[in-house]
């Protein structure tokens, strides 16, 4: 069974499962790139969900808001995302902790832009920026669906100030 060419993936991570469709204009690794943010961090976000709007122009794609006031509290990009995109989620939600996930491509000038931006601001979450192998599939998705990594499979670095974080 090639995972690679399906439209359609059931992917499960700590006890939980998610269906992941990937659309016609959508590459695969954008649907990786999700699956795997969304395994990362349902740990410390159990209620993470996979391409949920909240009200705002940008659409996540995986995020948990906050069951009382409806706010972000973890919003996870994959993929494309410029500067200005960068800079204004960092700076519009400065409590929400923020991923950014990459394929096989440097993360240096995306690190850049996030220490631009969070030095311009007064943020009390941190920035992660992730960048995921391009053989990750094969080697973090079983034949059963199972997503199994953890942060020390992949290169990340986080970004934040002087302000404690707890999730």
């Amino acid at each position: 069974m090639n995972q690679h060419l399906r439209r359609k993936l059931t992917l499960r991570a700590h006890g939980h499962q998610v269906v992941f469709v990937k659309q016609a204009h959508e590459r695969i690794q954008h649907v990786w790139m999700k699956a795997f943010l969304w395994a990362l961090y349902l740990p410390d976000y159990p209620d993470v969900a996979v391409e949920v709007g909240v009200g705002d122009r940008y659409k996540p794609d995986v995020v948990q808001t906050d069951a009382l006031r409806g706010r972000p509290e973890f919003w996870g990009e994959a993929g494309r995302v410029g500067a200005e995109k960068i800079t204004d989620l960092v700076q519009r939600y400065p409590h929400t902790h923020l991923a950014i996930a990459k394929w096989d491509t440097t993360l240096t000038p995306f690190i850049e832009t996030v220490e631009d931006a969070v030095h311009d601001g007064d943020r009390h979450a941190p920035v992660d920026l992730l960048r995921f192998a391009p053989d990750a599939a094969d080697r973090y998705v079983d034949d059963s669906g199972r997503v199994s990594l953890t942060f020390d499979d992949v290169v990340w670095t986080r970004v934040h100030n002087a302000a404690p974080f707890s999730p």
